[in-house]
């Protein structure tokens, strides 16, 4: 029976095995490595001063150019691309002198700011200037017909994102951001072939059905004529069975809400280990709406050898240290201002009345921009309540007109979009569920009755109009009830070029600091332990079986 070793005996075995490992290792080494070394031997044997002197410059110019390395950020912007136009190592090969010129030209007229991290030469992603050049293949471009030319965030993202590049794209609301995403992403999968069940290639989050909806629209017009690629919209307020069955039949893409795509994963339904391209669209306003958590849940569920595209309207903190934790070093697209802005083609007319004039204020307005099918009227109510006074208010009134809030259920609301998109209806009153992602042609005005929660809900709302380079007019009936928030419009005012009302100067323009969306002015993260996580309790009903 063999003797059993001691600890010093083992100690001394483990260090022969190593050994033995390491001089098996170094016997194995390239004969070219050790003629080298000797090279290298016989060159400091006879000059040794020499070599020295040429060693100590070498290693002097190498710290000097990582320390520049380290310390440049590659940021580019209109004014500064010139100075800046060394590629960075490893990138594609640089642009002409003379194309740079024209590039800058570009961004100039296009308010564009491409920030480059380390490994990457802005000058290497040249706008595309026609849809032809968006490196997306002829069958995809069904849905762009209609447009002259890309919008100046589509022009700028696309030749990043078909590079396989993670992006962040900051743009206003109605800048076409939905197609700049989406037509690579039907790139992206073209050539994959089907999908397996319940096993996405390309995820699309979105922060509401509305937006999600309008989203898949794009997609499916896209691959029309493609049998190959599938879309599937998963949002909540509607049959989960329905979802379910088309995600078992196979899709490439799926657009999600997060909190219906959290019930599935949570349920084992579906797999999303397989997506290569992730997109976060409306990010900040996703992580506004409380969706933080789910959305870290989601990323953590997807692989991690993917293409991640990050769009929002404003950079945020929050918003930037998702990006800074599960993006891999992505350039960044800013058209116009980071911080929060209106889109400047629409016009925007803010009137402070009294409470009780609003009826009165609203019907002048709809005389002075009759309603038509081509020249729509949005109007936004704050509370379904006043929503659907409103609409039998004006239907009294004679006027066509529709609702959309949360006392109708979807099928409702969709009936009601229908009627809206096609011009049976050509007034639409609704409220805040319907600012984030409708995209409807030919609103021309948009009125809004009463001022909304946040300033930011405003920026979306009016952001309605004026899209995809037409021109738009908002209004806004402002009163007293809403001074809290006269300092952040004066800003987005004062931001589009626009004149504050004397009227709105007097109620202050000072700006509140934002509060935690829980916890209000006071909250501090390191405040004492984390409370104890919430129970999350779940309803079936016969919709959703």
């Amino acid at each position: 029976m063999a003797r059993k070793l001691s600890k010093k005996e083992k100690k001394q075995k483990r260090q022969a095995l190593e050994a033995a490992s390491t001089a098996a290792s170094a016997a194995a080494a390239p004969e070219a490595k050790r003629a080298k070394a000797a090279d290298h031997e016989h060159v400091h044997e006879h000059a040794p001063v020499e070599v020295k002197e040429k060693k100590e410059k070498k290693e002097k110019k190498n710290k000097k150019e990582k320390k520049n390395k380290k310390d440049k950020k590659a940021k580019t912007t209109p004014a500064a691309a010139s100075a800046a136009p060394t590629p960075a190592a490893g990138a594609t090969p640089s642009v002409k002198k003379a194309d740079r010129k024209a590039i800058d030209a570009l961004w100039k007229e296009f308010n564009v700011t491409i920030e480059a991290g380390e490994g990457h030469d802005a000058y290497a992603f040249p706008p595309a200037m026609t849809f032809a050049d968006a490196g997306v293949d002829a069958d995809l471009m069904a849905c762009t017909k209609g447009f002259d030319k890309p919008t100046a965030i589509q022009s700028c993202c696309w030749p990043i994102v078909v590079q396989g590049q993670d992006l962040v794209g900051v743009a206003a609301t109605g800048s076409g951001k939905t197609l700049a995403f989406t037509l690579p992403a039907l790139q992206h999968v073209k050539g994959l072939g089907r999908s397996k069940t319940n096993c996405p290639r390309v995820l699309v989050l979105s922060p509401t059905r509305e937006l999600a909806l309008q989203i898949n629209k794009v997609a499916q017009d896209a691959v029309k004529s493609l049998n190959q690629i599938s879309a599937v919209c998963v949002y909540g307020g509607a049959s989960k069975r329905d979802q379910l069955t088309a995600l078992r039949q196979g899709c490439e893409l799926v657009i999600a809400t997060p909190g219906r795509l959290v019930d599935f994963l949570n349920d084992g339904k579906l797999d999303l280990s397989h997506v290569s391209y992730l997109v976060l669209d409306e990010a900040d306003r996703m992580l506004d709406m409380g969706f933080e958590r789910d959305i870290k849940l989601i990323l953590g569920a997807v692989g991690t050898q993917r293409q991640t595209l990050m769009f929002s309207a404003t950079w945020p903190e929050e918003v930037r240290a998702i990006a800074a934790n599960y993006m891999k070093n992505p350039l960044r697209v800013t058209v116009g201002s980071e911080e929060l802005s209106a889109n400047r083609n629409v016009k925007q007319v803010v009137d402070v009345v009294e409470p009780m004039e609003k009826d009165r204020r609203l019907l002048d307005v709809l005389r002075k921009h009759p309603a038509s099918k081509n020249a729509k009227v949005l109007i936004f109510a704050l509370y379904k309540k006043e929503a659907a006074r409103l609409e039998s208010f004006l239907q009294r009134k004679s006027y066509n007109v529709v609702g959309m809030h949360g006392d109708l259920n979807q099928g409702q609301r969709e009936a009601a979009l229908r009627a809206y998109k096609s011009g049976d209806s050509h007034i639409l009153i609704a409220t805040d569920v319907a600012a984030r992602g409708l995209d409807v042609k030919g609103v021309a005005v948009v009125i809004n009755y009463t001022f909304p929660l946040t300033i930011e809900d405003y920026v979306h709302r009016i952001g309605r109009t004026g899209r995809a380079g037409a021109t738009g007019i908002a209004y806004t009936f402002f009163t007293q009830h809403d001074k809290a928030h006269a300092g952040a419009l004066g800003n987005v005012l004062r931001e589009a070029d626009v004149e504050v009302p004397e009227a709105l100067m007097k109620f202050g323009q000072h700006t509140k600091r934002k509060e935690h969306a829980l916890y209000g002015a006071h909250f501090k993260a390191d405040n004492g332990p984390p409370m104890k996580e919430a129970k999350r309790i779940t309803f079936d009903s016969d919709d959703e079986e």
